[in-house]
């Protein structure tokens, strides 16, 4: 069973104000203290995090390969708690035979990466780090994901231009919340069959929006904000895909069936994404 968090109106508001308060700390304690030391205390807490996202993403993969027995056989942990990462004080964490393989494969990966931080690695731990916020998290509609894109619109905007906060922070912070790519290396051209899935387009209009900031970047030699070019070409392209099939106030007014308590606004409720099971998510 994997719980995941269904994002509100007001949590989308809220987020880039959130966001800022983060970069600001995280600018903050670069400016005031050692980047050595600042860096070595969020490779503690980002690398438990990054053994825990990678044996989530590769279990489901990895799990079947086992024989049935040893997929049976389990493991429950003393309650324990580590501040800012896991509360396990009043539940029992358990783990398979899988699992404790999988994790322990997920530590040595982690570990290797903390001590020659391989640009691939970065990568590879970044995406699933992704992965595991796309399935933990929510939007509940469209409407949601339209007012969280234009808010962070103009929060990255504002952290790149108009303050050296955003480019100080992203050349100092030394972990896996970035794609690292080789100068030089070439990137494959992509070609994609007709689809009436609105995905496709959105994700269509993400590859045109990135590949534009690329352009951008490298003709004007400066840190550009991702997001001034992602976000217009994400709900362009699907306001276009849309509107040409006559589904624009269709596609802008969708929302996500969800619980009916998960539907009071203002509060991140849990919404039950089962996996393997009938049971509900408290």
């Amino acid at each position: 069973m994997v719980v995941s968090l269904l994002l509100a109106l007001q949590d989308a508001m809220r987020f880039p104000f959130i966001g800022s308060a983060v970069l600001f700390s995280l600018f903050l304690a670069f400016k005031f203290l050692p980047k050595d030391v600042v860096n070595t205390l969020f490779s503690l807490y980002i690398g438990t995090a990054a053994v825990m996202a990678l044996t989530d993403t590769i279990t489901p993969y990895v799990s079947p390969f086992f024989p049935l027995d040893l997929q049976k056989l389990e493991l429950s942990l003393p309650p324990f708690k580590i501040p800012y990462v896991i509360d396990a004080s009043k539940e029992r964490v358990t783990f398979t035979a899988p699992q404790l393989v999988i994790v322990t494969l997920s530590a040595l990966f982690c570990v290797w990466y903390l001590l020659t931080r391989n640009w691939l690695a970065n990568n590879f731990l970044g995406l699933a780090f992704s992965l595991e916020g796309i399935e933990h998290l929510s939007l509940g509609s469209v409407q949601v994901g339209g007012i969280l894109l234009v808010g962070l619109f103009f929060y990255d905007i504002f952290w790149v231009f108009c303050t050296p906060v955003m480019v100080s922070v992203a050349k100092n912070f030394d972990a896996p919340i970035k794609l690292l790519f080789p100068r030089g290396l070439s990137a494959a051209d992509l070609a994609a069959g007709s689809s009436q899935h609105y995905f496709q387009s959105s994700f269509w209009g993400y590859v045109l929006g990135l590949g534009t900031t690329i352009v951008v970047m490298n003709v004007f030699k400066a840190a550009q904000p991702a997001l001034l070019y992602i976000v217009p070409c994400v709900l362009g392209c699907l306001a276009v895909h849309a509107a040409v099939n006559g589904e624009l106030g269709k596609v802008f007014s969708f929302h996500e069936e969800v619980a009916p308590k998960a539907e009071q606004a203002g509060e991140l409720e849990p919404a039950s994404c089962q996996a393997g099971g009938d049971k509900k998510a408290k």
